[in-house]
């Protein structure tokens, strides 16, 4: 390929991103230097902002842009976020300088997923150069990095498509996604992941009756009780999904307790459930009855699910699963044989994020692409910069191939 991107360009504005501490909720500072750096290479950028007003008061920037020929053609469009998770224990490497060691960049987000953005800002940038600026292309390339991905809610998302940004949903016929597809789902790199497993928050509440510790017969355990409902949920078979494998609930939070020398009154289960293709909140809430039905308890329980503050959403995730067959993605195998020398893994990512948004409730045929690495949500993340600028390159070809007028 000729006036390929250079691993020095790339490292470099990886190092940049990196440097900018962006956990989630706290993202401006890296949104303004996102935009900055489209603008000044040409590329048309804006910051889009928006506000959720009920739960988090969270008053968030999204980078917005778009490149349109005027012409018929594909739309494709490009996905990523620019926040990270927040810094954990157990660091042996600084995780704001982006230090190099063999071929691994070390650093916050360095793998989940800001190189992901830096492959679509330095493919942006080439297009740019080489398509935009005299308009030598067809259809559209879309492209949003977006803010609160790793939070509750996926705000940065939900509100690009709330406030019809680019208006994605009707416009896009094809998403990239540049989560570390590999370091994901660990499986060798090049990996093109095909769909999500999906899923939902919810809390079992569960209300009992206080009595003296002594006689505890004279009471109604809500502690026991929630402990009896979680072991028959944990005995219901999984949904199976022939792509995404069987369906998960995970219990990750349980609260009670009385007062001093008491029965306890109330006891609450938050569990999150991962969802293969077809089940949906009110499947999910069948489950549940059926265990508080198997346990026989006696207290008066609840089930309530995490609801969305923004509205068109339930608070779930949406799981998904796109054509293998489809000419687009056959055309981004192609492109990623070429730039790599061997065929793409397929694979399916088994949690959530934006992708499920996108390719899930908008169902825009939508595929994760990213960097192979390690110890993404933990201490010493690192990606590896060969599979980083790959990655880079395959999305640069790819517009330049399916876009070329």
């Amino acid at each position: 390929m000729d006036n390929k991107i250079s691993k020095n360009d790339y490292e470099t504005l990886l190092r940049q991103l990196v440097s900018i501490k962006s956990p989630y909720f706290h993202e401006d500072q890296v949104m303004d230097f996102a935009n900055k750096w489209l603008n000044d290479r040409g590329i048309p950028a804006e910051i889009h902002t928006f506000y959720e007003p009920k739960e988090t008061k969270f008053h968030g920037k999204n980078v917005v842009g778009i490149m349109d020929s005027g012409k018929p053609g594909p739309v494709i469009y490009l996905g990523g976020h620019l926040d990270t998770v927040q810094l954990c224990n157990g660091w042996t490497k600084p995780p704001y300088d982006g230090i190099v060691e063999g071929d691994y960049m070390y650093g916050v987000g360095t793998l989940d997923m800001k190189s992901g953005c830096a492959a679509i800002m330095l493919a942006l940038e080439k297009f740019a150069k080489e398509k935009f600026k005299d308009n030598s292309f067809k259809g559209k390339v879309i492209y949003h990095l977006v803010s609160d991905e790793e939070g509750p809610y996926g705000l940065g998302t939900v509100y690009i498509i709330n406030d019809k940004i680019h208006n994605i949903a009707e416009e896009a016929d094809f998403a990239i996604i540049a989560e570390p597809s590999s370091g994901f789902a660990k499986v060798p790199h090049p990996c093109i992941c095909l769909g999500a497993r999906g899923g939902y928050n919810y809390t079992i509440k569960v209300y009992g009756k206080s009595a003296h510790a002594a006689t505890p017969e004279l009471g109604i355990n809500a502690m026991v009780d929630a402990s009896a409902i979680v072991s028959e949920l944990e005995k219901i078979p999984p949904e199976m999904d022939e792509k995404l494998g069987h369906s998960t609930p995970c219990v990750i939070r349980m609260n009670g307790g009385g007062a001093a020398c008491s029965v306890p009154d109330y006891a609450e289960v938050e569990i999150f459930h991962h969802t293969v293709r077809g089940e949906t909140q009110e499947t999910i809430k069948e489950r549940v009855d059926k265990a508080i039905e198997a346990a026989q308890v006696r207290s008066k329980v609840e089930v309530a699910f995490r609801q969305s503050p923004a509205d068109g959403f339930d608070g779930g995730f949406d799981a998904y699963c796109i054509d293998e067959n489809g000419e687009l993605l056959k055309k981004l195998e192609n492109t990623v044989e070429d730039v790599c020398g061997k065929p793409a893994n397929l694979a399916y990512f088994q949690s959530i994020g934006d992708f499920n948004h996108i390719g899930g409730k908008l169902k825009i045929p939508t595929v994760l692409l990213g960097a192979d690495g390690d110890n993404f949500h933990s201490s010493d993340e690192r990606v590896n910069l060969s599979s980083a600028l790959e990655i880079t390159h395959i999305i640069s070809e790819f517009l330049s191939d399916v876009l070329s007028d």
